[in-house]
């Protein structure tokens, strides 16, 4: 299938690792000019690196996404011409909902939901004059179905699925999609703290835990971060011009509703 997003331009949130890197590496592959997001650099300067090229311009922006301030100053001395805006930021620290603390929900929803907020604000108006944007939020399947352990992320993805439900409201008439995904348990170093940290809580052993919670899914194994990335990228693509403000879960049908 050609995506026909070739020569686009996209902005891709938390790219030196995990999904993030998956979707930028994608997205390469199909052509569109890639920069990276993130706050280190040295990482930043060897994913670049690693991105397949066929005279393409990549590149790449240092943000903290704790700091709104510093990204708003990052953004406002850039080029922001980007057709397609990929917000995907690493979770929140895993617990019960009860036991955390109110700064737990404040830094959350800073780098989740302010950031995301900032970038379209910044990036859209460039998008309007083309016709065409696409805005994808990687998020988690707790926005159907939440996840035990995993309070504040519960929480905050929730309240990112419904701003984004908002937004692809209003864009919709300038030919802007926005749209979720729903990663289930897949084969990142986020997935790797939160076994470890469940291996801690409960007494059992790393495996075990990665065991049951493959189980959990019909598909009886992770995913590979390039299978969300597969995703995203047909969600950035004018294919999926008619998709907007949907949720689409990624878990291999772990998930217990439609």
């Amino acid at each position: 299938m050609n995506l026909n997003i070739q020569n686009k331009n996209a902005l891709v949130c938390g790219s030196t690792q995990g999904i993030g890197l998956a979707t930028a590496i994608l997205l390469a592959e199909e052509g569109v000019n890639v920069t990276l997001i993130a706050r280190n650099e040295e990482k930043l300067k060897k994913t670049v690196a690693q991105l397949p090229n066929k005279n393409q311009c990549h590149g790449y922006l240092v943000a903290d996404f704790s700091k709104p301030k510093e990204l708003k100053e990052v953004l406002a001395n850039s080029d922001l011409q980007f057709h397609i805006l990929v917000n995907n930021t690493g979770g929140p620290a895993g617990g019960p909902i009860f036991k955390a603390k109110i700064e737990e929900f404040e830094s959350a929803f800073t780098q989740h939901l302010k950031c995301n907020h900032l970038l379209v604000q910044c990036l859209v108006p460039f998008m309007k004059t083309q016709c065409f944007g696409r805005i994808i939020n990687v998020i988690s399947t707790s926005v159907k179905q939440p996840l035990e352990g995993l309070g504040v992320s519960n929480t905050i993805r929730g309240a990112v699925a419904s701003w984004s439900k908002t937004l692809a409201n209003e864009l919709g008439e300038f030919g802007i999609t926005v749209n979720n995904v729903l990663p289930g348990a897949t084969g990142t170093e986020r997935l790797k703290e939160i076994i470890n940290n469940k291996a801690v809580t409960s007494g059992l052993t790393f495996d075990a835990v990665a065991a049951a919670m493959k189980n959990a899914s019909p598909a009886k194994r992770f995913a590979k971060p390039e299978e969300v990335a597969s995703a995203i990228v047909f969600l950035a693509s004018e294919k999926a011009s008619y998709i907007n403000g949907i949720n689409v879960p990624v878990d291999g049908g772990r998930t217990k509703s439609l």
